[in-house]
């Protein structure tokens, strides 16, 4: 005997796998998701919009032929907060380490947090199955909070989008302009780097080499492309022969490199922080196995601030990154975020540039 229906119920469709999100009832019935929300998540005091008897009826129908139904989590973090935000590193444990890049990020975000109210809950990738975790619910745990604040290079987009599709504030720490509707607070790399290419290029120097790994992190692209830029305002090459990119600088980037560019005049070499330091690393390791000297016969410019195990070495030309008031900064938006509001992105936070020993004029031309 086939089983019974129950009555007033249509069934979900068949071949999914994942629970419908209200983004899918917005597309069946043609509206924005906040409508969506709308009816089906009504203000208890029966604040808010409008909702005309039509669109309504559209969006019901469409729930109940997905066979929609809301998040019971979801709708009890809407009915009371705890006063909780969340902070998601993507590395397998929590980088409490006082010399670690991620540290004065946190500095920044506890700070903030304690002023505006609120305690902080840690995760990190390593509950979840470390950075690279997927599935539907790789990130499931930060609902425990009222919003949470990610970082990392790397990160999981159909885990984040799902959340944010489900009504979750999420704020990224970075700039993640392809991840739609993840708010985010950035640093102003492109005007930095255009900042330190230009200067090199007052001390001189007419030809110079960006040393970046083959990654497509935003804030890697945002450098290459203040880069590019400051190459272009000053006159100067900015072809592709500019730029070397590798996946493994400490193999690619040799002594032999170096000496090859220096004989092709390249007097200048500019290289980007990342978490690793690969390129900074490498471009020294290689300066100094060629024998040539800094600045007398080449300058270095780093795109941000040197590994910490790297501390005895003099402090190089570039730029620092305000790390404590970009954490500030992604605080303010994801507590605006959790009290409802649009949550407008604060502007980009400028990285103030940082003479240092490591450039000065180029050497004289060869003969």
């Amino acid at each position: 005997m086939a089983p019974r229906k129950r009555p007033g119920r249509t069934p979900a469709p068949t071949g999914r796998t994942a629970r419908p999100r209200q983004a899918e009832v917005a597309r069946l019935a043609g509206v924005s998701q906040a409508t969506v929300s709308l009816v089906l998540s009504p203000k208890p005091d029966g604040k808010g919009p409008l909702i005309s008897e039509e669109t309504r009826r559209r969006v019901l129908e469409a729930a109940r032929s997905l066979g929609y139904v809301p998040d019971p989590a979801a709708r009890r973090l809407a009915a009371a907060r705890n006063n909780l935000l969340g902070v998601f590193s993507f590395t397998a444990t929590f980088p409490t380490d006082v010399r670690h890049s991620y540290y004065p990020f946190l500095v920044g975000v506890e700070c903030e947090a304690a002023a505006l109210g609120y305690d902080l809950v840690l995760f990190t990738g390593s509950s979840s199955g470390g950075a690279g975790a997927s599935g539907p619910d790789a990130l499931g745990r930060v609902r425990l909070a009222d919003g949470c604040l990610f970082m990392g290079r790397h990160t999981p987009r159909a885990e984040l989008k799902r959340l944010v599709e489900d009504g979750f504030p999420v704020v990224h720490l970075g700039r993640r302009e392809e991840l739609e509707g993840v708010a985010w607070v950035g640093a102003d790399y492109v005007q930095a780097t255009r900042e330190v290419v230009g200067h090199l290029a007052e001390l001189g120097h007419r030809r110079i080499v960006l040393v970046r790994e083959d990654d497509d992190a935003p804030a890697s692209a945002d450098r290459q492309r203040g880069f590019l830029e400051g190459l272009e305002a000053a006159g100067l090459p900015a072809g592709p022969a500019a730029v070397f990119r590798s996946a493994d600088p400490q193999r690619d980037l040799t002594a032999e490199r170096l000496r090859s560019w220096a004989d092709e005049e390249v007097t200048a070499f500019v290289a980007e922080e990342t978490d690793t330091g690969a390129a900074w690393r490498s471009l020294l390791s290689a300066v100094r196995g060629a024998g040539l000297g800094c600045p007398a016969d080449v300058s270095l410019a780093l795109l941000g601030s040197p590994p910490s195990d790297l501390a005895s070495e003099p402090v190089p030309t570039g730029f620092d990154i305000p790390r404590p008031e970009l954490g500030a900064a992604a605080v303010r938006l994801l507590a605006s975020l959790v009290a409802g509001g649009e949550g407008t992105r604060e502007p980009l936070v400028g990285c103030p540039f940082r003479p240092g020993p490591t450039t000065g004029p180029p050497p004289p031309a060869r003969p």
